[in-house]
């Protein structure tokens, strides 16, 4: 039988401090030396220590009761199920305290909806195996939904894009799609951050064409009832573009760890695992968007 999981928050926090002060405990609940530079040790069974945001749905959020969902929660927490020597525990936290706390040992995992970077590959362990897929597309007026069908048909009508900021992963995926169309070319103007309410805003005015942005965040704020910016619902629309794979970030000690994710997601896409879990948190599958033959690295 699996052993019973621990779904740790603060008291996990805590009893993770203790463990990296003391360097061994009892016999019963041992705590190596070695074990202090990555996955942990207790009673035989290797504690990992998975940091996830508390807000991001529905990849990654703490319910009401504080305990852990969303998707890419619920996909690790399959994978823990297939590793008899491992026990995850689960801390929602804030996006800052996530990432240092992966990159210094404090968490063995981490996920939030991550894309790959070849920055991010610099400090973080990146399993060949992505957990997910941020889906993202064009926000436009939907009185144009004949004219926009794809991002194909808005560059050859020439839409004007919302600008993105050069840092924003947006702007490179827009790039890399100039590239693959030199001969119609999406006018991409650079810009500071600003407020998404200004993004739909300038769409709804026809300053801009096109907002592009992430499906789930459109969902979020638009199409929910209770979305900040419902009252636009029927005003604008979006159509998605591309799936960019979404990865748990993993401590630079524990690549053992993240061999053994690996090993757990195959199977769990062989068995329709992650497309049921896909199902369930996104009412759809979010891997028919990701370019087929899709690998870490890869540009989109």
């Amino acid at each position: 039988m699996k052993k019973r999981k621990i779904y740790g928050t603060v008291v996990t926090a805590a009893f993770a401090l203790s463990l990296t002060a003391c360097g061994s405990i009892a016999p019963d609940n041992t705590v190596t030396e070695a074990s202090a530079a990555g996955v942990a040790e207790k009673g035989g069974v290797k504690v990992v220590k998975v940091a996830h945001t508390n807000y991001y749905k529905p990849y990654d959020f703490a319910t009401e009761d504080g305990e852990s969902d969303g998707y890419e929660v619920a996909v690790l927490k399959a994978v823990d199920e297939l590793l008899e020597d491992y026990e995850f525990e689960y801390t929602p936290t804030t996006d800052d305290d996530l990432l240092i706390g992966v990159e210094s040992g404090k968490y063995d995992i981490g996920t939030k909806g991550v894309w790959w970077t070849p920055a991010r590959a610099e400090t973080y362990v990146f399993p060949e195996n992505y957990i997910g897929a941020s889906v993202v597309g064009i926000t436009y007026r939907t009185e144009d939904a004949d004219k926009y069908k794809d991002l194909e048909s808005f560059a050859k009508e020439g839409g004007k894009l919302v600008p993105i900021a050069p840092q924003n992963a947006q702007y490179s995926i827009i790039e890399n799609f100039n590239a693959s169309h030199q001969d119609t070319p999406i006018e991409l103007e650079a810009s500071d951050q600003f407020n998404v309410s200004d993004a739909y805003q300038w769409v709804i005015e026809g300053r801009y064409d096109a907002y592009f942005s992430i499906k789930t965040s459109f969902e979020a704020n638009v199409v929910a009832e209770d979305g900040e910016y419902h009252d636009l619902a029927d005003k604008i629309s979006f159509t998605a573009y591309e799936g960019i794979p979404t990865w748990p970030l993993f401590n630079r000690n524990d690549q053992e760890l993240a061999d053994k994710y690996d090993e757990a997601i195959e199977k769990l896409k062989a068995d329709g695992t992650l497309e049921e879990l896909s199902q369930k948190y996104f009412g759809e599958s979010i891997f028919k968007y990701v370019p087929e033959g899709y690998k870490k690295g890869d540009t989109l």
